[in-house]
């Protein structure tokens, strides 16, 4: 080796080591050199002159509520020009090692104490999810696949083009990778040409129909890079982000016809309520980017929704608008377990087929590397990568699930070799609604989501199912795993035994394909809507019948973007910040 390939062999060793002590050494400030600006929220005062001095009359002239996918980009955007306070219920995701390292993912989503990244919930229907609880919002507990958005829908959407082209290469050049395609995704790929899902389009973000190669937030050390580090790019002297601040509702001047935000209630860590306000400036706004759940919940416990749902929890009724929690729809997934008879390295999601008859074919492997992945109960909350249950479908009650869990402590290590392949249905029809079940923020609120409730939904589900059963029988998957050819019927019976959700299993439900994805319906936590355009807000995301409130996030959606909207999610809160700036500057804005 000569002396330049030695100086850069040791220049990679160096960053190596600075990223990995950033992300697993414990110290919880070990951020705070690139983020001077991200505190507890104990340490705010609405008197302090640290925080009062960054607005203009004693206030902000941006309060965003959830610093998430949505909201790291868009508080950056504007802190160029404008003071901006973010406020998040969760903390940093730099020195978590369950959300940095992609050995992890499953943990984090099996963590359901209170300080997890994660917060559990299960929709009406019986299927268990999860909603983020940290700075970065989903980009920190999700499989890291990055795709753009079809141009059908930024059309549909009615994004100017030109800024969305613009708002994509910002996120990708700070925190997206390509990745090398491991092995098992390699057949995976192989077996999705053959069985028809085709032209393969190599590695691309773009929304394409075929097989293709997709990005990742996972660096090739399997380190996450999250939204969070967005907020790198932002003006640390205009941007201040609260960590453990628990928005408790937003508050309106109700002295008027048409009632105005002039800022929100929030509580620290400590249990104490603090107000922050806007400036007194007409464009000054609170933007609420707390996430499909998190939006209507928090309009509803500030008194905008159904009137007498309000009245029902005792909320006082700012502006009724019955269509606030409703039009709640989640992309439901199914799976098809691949056996294996070699070691299978672990992999999220890295290949896609995206078909023309409505369902997405993606695949993870191999989660049975270490013991804390054996004892962790991911199958609670991702069902998708793989667990061999060994309870009977007729027997499988919450009870039962418990007991499950104990006893997977011994399981042998060989249990959990091989992969899953995953169907998604691409836009569902079928919708359903979001209502609270109380008036405490740290509460999930009541979710159902109807799957399956459109016969075309259940269709696609079925045309989906067969067509990955065909991947995994296809030559390419039996060569690399070393297994013979399943029939379908020993598939889908694998298939349910792994997976694990509260809806009640039938006798045959391996025998009819529409009772298997009725019976082992899961979520792959793209969840949208309740807060739709037109009906919540208007095309400029602001919320109908109030001044100084819009929202910033994937509850405006109709559909979910992309094969994975994180993406598009991140490129909204990009896109939204520039178009406020530039609305509210012009030229002058410098974006």
């Amino acid at each position: 080796m000569d002396l330049v390939g030695a100086l850069k062999l040791f220049g990679f060793l160096v960053l190596w080591l600075f990223n990995f002590l950033s992300s697993s050494q414990g110290k919880e400030n070990i951020y705070e050199f690139r983020y001077p600006f991200i505190k507890r929220a104990s340490s705010f005062s609405s008197s302090s002159s640290s925080f009062s001095s960054k607005g203009s009359n004693n206030g902000f002239d941006y309060i965003i509520v959830g610093g998430g996918t949505a909201g790291c980009p868009l508080a950056a955007t504007l802190s160029k020009n404008y003071s901006v306070l973010v406020l998040e219920r969760g903390g940093v995701p730099f020195s978590n090692a369950n959300v940095s390292f992609l050995k992890n993912f499953h943990i984090t989503l099996a963590d359901t104490s209170p300080t997890s990244a994660s917060q559990a919930f299960i929709s009406t229907d019986g299927v268990l999810n999860a909603r983020a609880r940290v700075l970065g919002g989903g980009t920190c507990i999700n499989a890291g696949f990055y795709t753009r958005a079809s141009t059908r829908f930024i059309k549909s959407v009615g994004w100017d083009a030109k800024i969305v082209n613009e708002s994509y290469p910002w996120v990708e050049k700070q925190i997206v990778h390509r990745p090398n395609p491991a092995p098992w995704q390699t057949a995976f790929r192989d077996s999705l040409l053959d069985v028809g899902v085709s032209p393969f389009n190599g590695f691309t973000y773009d929304h394409i129909y075929g097989t293709k190669v997709g990005g990742t937030i996972f660096d090739r050390f399997g380190r996450r890079h999250t939204a969070a580090e967005l907020l790198a790019s932002g003006n640390p002297q205009k941007l201040t982000v609260l960590l453990h601040a628990t928005v408790q509702k937003v508050v309106f001047d109700t002295s008027r016809k048409r009632p105005k935000a002039v800022g929100v209630i929030f509580k620290d860590e400590n249990g104490n309520l603090h107000q922050a306000i806007l400036a007194d400036k007409p464009r000054s706004e609170v933007i609420l980017s707390c996430g499909a759940i998190g939006t209507p919940q928090m309009l509803m416990l500030s008194g905008i929704g159904p009137k007498a749902h309000l009245r029902k929890m005792n909320i006082s009724v700012v502006l009724e608008n019955e269509f606030v929690g409703k039009g709640m729809a989640d992309n439901p997934m199914n799976t098809i377990f691949v056996p294996s008879n070699r070691p299978v390295e672990q992999t999220l999601i890295q290949t896609v087929g995206i078909t023309k008859m409505g369902v997405y074919i993606e695949g993870s492997s191999g989660f049975g590397q270490s013991k804390d992945s054996i004892q962790c109960h991911h199958g609670i909350m991702s069902a998708e990568i793989g667990q061999l249950s060994t309870i009977p479908p007729k027997q499988r009650t919450p009870e039962a699930v418990q007991a499950y869990i104990r006893r997977k402590r011994y399981l042998p290590h060989e249990a959990f070799k091989g992969g899953f392949i995953l169907e998604k249905i691409a836009n569902p029809i079928s919708t359903g609604h979001l209502s609270l079940i109380n008036t405490n923020v740290d509460d999930n609120p009541e979710v159902t989501f109807n799957y399956f409730a459109h016969p075309y939904d259940l269709q696609r589900c079925v045309d989906g199912i067969r067509m990955a059963t065909k991947v995994v029988q296809s030559q390419h998957f039996t060569n690399y795993t070393q297994c013979d050819k399943q029939t379908v019927e020993k598939l889908l019976n694998m298939s349910v035994e792994a997976n694990v959700n509260l809806i009640p299993k039938h006798t045959n439900d391996t025998k009819s394909l529409e009772q298997f994805c009725k019976d082992t319906v899961i979520t792959i936590w793209h969840y949208h809507g309740g807060c739709h355009v037109g009906k919540v807000v208007d095309h400029d995301y602001k919320v109908l019948g109030v001044k100084r409130l819009r929202v910033v996030d994937g509850s405006t959606f109709n559909e979910s973007p992309g094969t994975n909207p994180q993406a598009t999610v991140m490129m909204m809160g990009r896109y939204m910040g520039v178009k406020i700036l530039r609305d509210r500057l012009g030229r002058e804005a410098g974006i």
